[in-house]
């Protein structure tokens, strides 16, 4: 049996271990970096400097996102904008994101039930506020800088 394959149709590029090793480390640092230093501002940090702080780094992390998306390894090359390195950026940032966002978000819990009477659940929902935008920027905001900074395939 006959191929249904045509002969003269370009063979797709196939992912390269070295690539996909390239995305994945690179979202995981930023990833990594992005909770690590707001949960360090949070513990040692100063009062009421949380949400510049948060909007800082935030910044930060996507103009490294974007920076790191278009940077050139020497070994590995350039990532490519295609479904599956887009698709991998988001599950990195998913996988990474979770958990270690959760000491950041034990801290804003405790943060806002500080000064509450017993009866009372929440006195201060805006911490609680906070770890959920800067959730929503790390799960989804800094992955889609990245993927949309991923250098576009040039045609053969």
């Amino acid at each position: 049996m006959v191929d249904q394959l045509p002969l003269d149709a370009p063979e797709r590029p196939r992912p390269h271990f070295r690539t996909l090793n390239l995305l994945v480390g690179r979202m995981t640092t930023i990833k990594l970096a992005y909770w690590a230093a707001l949960t360090l501002w949070e513990i040692a940090g100063p009062r009421g400097w949380a949400v510049p702080f948060a909007a800082g780094t935030s910044a930060v992390a996507m103009l490294w996102a974007a920076r790191s998306a278009r940077r050139i390894d020497e070994r590995a090359g350039s990532i490519e904008r295609s479904f599956p390195a887009i698709a991998t950026a988001f599950v990195t940032a998913s996988v990474v994101a979770a958990p270690a966002s959760l000491p950041l978000l034990i801290i804003e819990r405790l943060r806002s039930i500080e000064g509450c009477v017993p009866a009372q659940t929440t006195c201060a929902p805006e911490a609680l506020l906070l770890w959920v935008a800067v959730f929503a920027i790390g799960f989804v905001v800094i992955p889609a800088v990245f993927a949309l900074a991923l250098r576009r395939r040039v045609p053969a």
